[in-house]
């Protein structure tokens, strides 16, 4: 670990972002408590509804995901990030605001969580193609492990810190300190020096050679094949379909589960809201673990097989959770082993998936293959947030954990059944 921060430290324009992406994180791991709990305890939300939030909050993925690579390339990637984090703040604050005038109402949520939506998605793509151009692809593994690690910790304190406030506050009232981070991370990615810009607006405006310009749009008919190149790109190499196939089978199965967990642990378990956030803490703490192992790990079973075994790991984390029944001592036992499987695993893939990715791709189609990643990764996710909802209703919510779990098995299993499985060494970007 010392050797990897010894290499990024001389990389000032990363720490910057870095530490702008760990407070935002903060702010957000306590909303990730907070704002269910707003809907289930303030709001009194139905599975369905809760389906609807989650959806809420992936739909620009879905909507907006492919366009946004193109838009993005076209501003500095620091631009950006600022405008991403001043909204973000502004839209989070709108929440405790409405709750103290006791005007808050569900739609609000949908509203705002659709929003922060879009604001995290283009933040999301300008970090992942900025941090590159600010590392070099030698310190890449290095750099996405900080981050992911960084990423661990915070969703741990973040979570414990939501539970507690929304215990003393309540939950409206606590999604303010994830304005406040929105706030202040967007200052501090003003510092950073490096604009990142990867394409002029010439060059994503120019026609390519041969391609035809007599529509009465050219500007969108370059943007549609610009995201048709991003989109060919990734279905064409073979290491980068398993990754998206697997990841997008998982991602909609994880969701399913994600969105009923509050209503899970608060309804079906009787947990109360302070053991909610510190049973999604122990998430935190076990992905902190799994983001410290995930550069040991994948140096002794090479990216592939890591990737795998964090997703078999994170899938079995519903089975646990639905034999949670008896005592309340066992429930916690079996609540905390669960989550501990929850956190543990996605860290180890996520870092793989990430760096892979990063190194595989050359740079001027990095922005477009992230976007088309979220695209088809983050687009499931409001498809499976729904049909958790629906199942969530239908079949209970102890049937909707395992059904899920048995979804993000057959992600799993598309990744052994592909070249996933042997690849140990980082390939060589394309075009470089």
């Amino acid at each position: 670990m010392l050797r990897q921060w010894n290499a990024l430290a001389r990389y000032p324009d990363f720490l910057k972002l870095f530490t702008a992406d760990t407070i935002s994180g903060w702010g957000s791991s306590i909303s990730t408590v907070a704002l269910p709990l707003t809907a289930v305890v303030v709001l009194d939300a139905s599975p369905l509804q809760m389906g609807l939030l989650g959806a809420a909050t992936f739909l620009p993925h879905l909507v907006l995901g492919l366009p946004a690579g193109v838009w993005v390339d076209r501003m500095p990637y620091r631009r950006v990030l600022v405008l991403a984090d001043l909204a973000r703040a502004l839209l989070l604050a709108c929440i405790p605001v409405l709750a103290v005038l006791g005007m808050l109402a569900m739609w609000h949520l949908y509203a705002v969580a659709m929003l922060a939506g879009v604001g995290t998605l283009f933040a999301t793509l300008a970090a992942m193609s900025f941090v590159p151009l600010l590392v070099g692809r030698a310190h890449l593994l290095e750099a996405n492990s900080a981050t992911v690690q960084s990423a661990s910790i915070v969703q741990t304190i973040g979570a414990a810190t939501g539970g507690a406030l929304v215990q003393l506050l309540t939950a409206p009232i606590a999604i303010a300190a994830d304005a406040f981070s929105f706030l202040v991370a967007g200052l501090t990615t003003m510092w950073i020096r490096t604009p990142g810009v990867v394409a002029s607006g010439a060059e994503t405006s120019r026609p390519l050679a041969g391609e035809a310009t007599t529509t009465n749009n050219p500007s969108r008919q370059r943007l549609w094949s610009l995201v048709a190149q991003g989109l060919r790109a990734t279905v064409a190499d073979p290491i980068l379909r398993a990754i998206v196939l697997s990841a997008t089978i998982g991602a909609l199965a994880g969701q399913m589960q994600s969105v009923m967990l509050v209503l899970y642990l608060t309804r079906q378990l009787g947990l109360a809201p302070g053991v909610v956030g510190i049973a999604i803490a122990v998430s935190g703490g076990a992905a902190v673990l799994g983001a410290f192992v995930a550069g040991p790990v994948t140096g002794r079973l090479g990216h592939g097989p890591t990737f795998i075994a964090g997703g078999l790991i994170a899938s079995t984390a519903g089975l646990v959770l639905a034999t949670a029944t008896g005592p309340l001592p066992l429930v916690l036992g079996i609540v905390l082993i669960g989550q501990v499987f929850a956190g543990g695993g996605p860290p180890l893939y996520a870092v793989n998936q990430r760096t892979i990715r990063q190194s595989l791709v050359a740079p001027e189609m990095l922005t477009r293959i992230n976007a088309t990643w979220r695209f088809l990764v983050f687009g499931a996710q409001p498809v499976g947030a729904l049909l958790g909802g629906v199942a969530g209703g239908a079949l209970g919510l102890r049937s909707t954990m395992v059904v899920a779990s048995v979804g993000m098995l057959t992600g799993v299993a598309v990744a052994v059944m592909s070249p996933l499985r042997t690849l140990r060494t980082l390939p060589g970007a394309s075009g470089t």
